[in-house]
């Protein structure tokens, strides 16, 4: 009896629980059918009404599940971004490591007054895919991977007679010019000097068939690239310049840039410490400032490296967007810092000697008036770059250091008239 009357209340509490639960699951729905109640006459919903609630809340699910998606496809690509930079920061640090062990171990600092610094960085290596053509004229006219390069048109012919007469009397044979028009490149033909003839090039074609002097110096800073590329030691030469010794063998070669320079004394050629006098400032009145007169960009050798490549580029990506003067941009890119904005080169630089590679206001404000100069300085090259005189300046130089007039450069002032 007992255990029949435990079994019956089990059974009534069940049906109780039960009851309680449906109850819950009743109001459940009515709440979400009538959320404002059964007897608000101002929210009461009809059948269609209650339809267009069901489907805006199944609109809405689907317009989050289409964002949910979206959402995950863009993770997904900033995860495969995040995975391609994450790779080419890995391969910038292998390479640099390889750029590293290249230069040699990591050594110990010795002793004080023996470090020597890195001066020479090493050599690309050359690409002959970059132009085979011009790697075959290379093969056959560099000597020892380095060559002299000369660029002219047909304006420039005059000039360009006398260098080559100069190169050929020295027995020269690494030379080559960069004919920029159909003259020039039958005149290299007639006269058999070693030519090279770029690619139709319409940017390049422009400038280098009409241009005058600058113009065509301007254009070096695009052509020569594929040279270095080439792995070949460039002596980049304009055409109003003399050869007077072979100047291979006047190179230190231990820089990416060696450059003869505009300066005229030890002092503007080399640098020297300049005070600048404020008054105003009391006892902080002078200011040291470092000068130096500017590398010439129309002779000047360049080794096969990264910097001198770099340098190239930065100075004809300068001149393709502005009107500038080459000689200038090329100065700033060699040695203007790094400061906030602009990050500097990391070339090294040697200055030429100023008697050996002598520009022409050393020649006619300088040397040509000093007896001893005249007879002990037997430059390698003679640049007349500050006179526009210049083919007569040209021919007077070889009048006086081939042929032994020695008054033929007296007729000629210091500057020009």
């Amino acid at each position: 009896m007992m255990g029949r009357r435990d079994r019956t209340q089990q059974l009534r509490s069940s049906r109780i629980a039960i009851a309680i639960l449906v109850g819950i699951i009743i109001g459940c729905v009515c709440a979400v059918i009538f959320p404002n109640g059964f007897f608000n006459s101002n929210s009461s919903l009809t059948a269609n009404e209650r339809v267009q609630v069901v489907s805006s809340s199944c609109e809405s699910i689907k317009m989050l599940k289409s964002d949910f998606a979206s959402l995950s496809d863009k993770n997904t690509e900033l995860k495969k971004q995040v995975r391609e930079l994450t790779e080419k920061l890995r391969l910038v640090e292998v390479n640099a490591r390889k750029q590293v062990l290249a230069l040699g171990p990591q050594i110990k600092a010795g002793s004080f007054g023996t470090v020597k610094s890195l001066r020479t960085n090493p050599t690309i290596l050359p690409d002959e895919s970059v132009n085979p053509r011009l790697a075959k004229i290379l093969e056959d006219v560099a000597v020892d991977k380095e060559v002299i390069v000369a660029l002219a048109n047909s304006n420039v012919k005059a000039m360009l007679e006398v260098q080559i007469a100069s190169v050929k009397r020295l027995g020269v044979r690494n030379y080559l010019v960069v004919a920029l028009d159909d003259y020039i490149e039958s005149f290299c033909k007639s006269n058999d000097v070693a030519y090279y003839k770029r690619d139709p090039d319409k940017d390049v074609d422009t400038v280098g068939k009409t241009g005058g002097n600058h113009a065509v110096s301007g254009l070096k800073f695009r052509v020569l690239r594929e040279f270095l590329q080439l792995g070949y030691g460039v002596l980049l030469s304009d055409v109003d310049i003399v050869f007077l010794r072979n100047p291979f063998r006047h190179l230190y070669r231990d820089s990416d840039v060696e450059s003869m320079s505009d300066g005229h004394s030890n002092m503007t050629a080399y640098g020297f410490n300049d005070v600048f006098d404020e008054p105003a400032m009391g006892w902080a009145r002078y200011a040291h400032t470092m000068r130096i007169w500017v590398f010439n960009s129309g002779f000047f050798y360049l080794r096969p490296t990264v910097p001198s490549i770099e340098l190239l580029d930065r100075v004809a990506d300068r001149l393709s967007k502005a009107q500038l003067w080459d000689q200038a941009v090329f100065n700033e890119e060699l040695f203007y810092p790094s400061h906030p904005g602009y990050t500097g080169m990391h070339a090294s630089k040697r200055v030429m000697d100023m008697y050996e590679f002598m520009n022409s206001k050393v020649l006619f404000k300088t040397v040509r008036k000093n007896e001893e100069l005249k007879k002990k300085v037997k430059p390698v090259i003679v640049h007349v770059n500050y006179h526009p005189d210049k083919l007569n300046r040209m021919q007077a130089v070889v009048e006086f250091y081939v042929n032994g007039k020695q008054d033929a450069l007296d007729s000629f002032p210091d500057g020009s008239e």
